[in-house]
């Protein structure tokens, strides 16, 4: 399928909780990449994992030279869209990146990206805080700290290496 285009089908790229938790109607899932990307809880979230006066940590993608975020990509509908924006509407946009499959095949796909400029960014800390206020933190999807732990063990499942993810897993477990 990823030979053929089609108007209404789009790749969507998924590295946070997109990844163990597709809840949405998709017609095919691949492992696969962003170039020049880096995956990190520097996002904070009102509405899933914290709330809005005690935000929770996710994902973003930042920028870094020679980096690199695998993910999953899902061959979505373009109508799944209307869902997606409203689950990710916590200062997330959409941004039309390459995706690099196993392969080495190479397509456009819409990625969610929260950059330092949404009113949600929480940006870098050292470790050992981000551990800190995700183990503290919980909303209506959950506890912050499942969020970590679902994430880290999905990347495992797929073999990805994510040294950021784990080193706050591991902080998360020491205490």
């Amino acid at each position: 399928m990823r030979n053929r285009q089609q108007d209404n089908l789009v790749w969507v790229f998924g590295y946070g909780s997109l990844i163990y938790r597709p809840d949405f109607a998709y017609l095919e899932r691949c492992p696969a990449s962003v170039l020049g990307w880096e995956r990190r809880f520097w996002q904070g979230s009102h509405d899933h994992r914290g709330v809005p006066d005690s935000p929770g940590r996710v994902v973003t993608l930042v920028p870094v030279k020679g980096g690199r975020c695998d993910g999953v990509a899902y061959l979505v509908d373009h109508d799944v869209f209307e869902y997606l924006d409203h689950r990710e509407k916590n200062g997330y946009s959409r941004l039309n990146l390459e995706l690099q499959f196993g392969d080495g095949q190479v397509v456009e796909g819409v990625v969610y990206v929260a950059d330092e400029n949404n009113f949600a960014y929480l940006g870098p800390a050292e470790l050992e805080e981000i551990a800190g206020h995700i183990k503290g933190s919980s909303g209506p999807s959950g506890s912050n700290a499942d969020y970590l732990l679902h994430l880290a063990e999905a990347l495992r499942e797929m073999n990805v290496q994510d040294r950021h993810v784990f080193a706050l897993e591991a902080l998360l477990r020491a205490d």
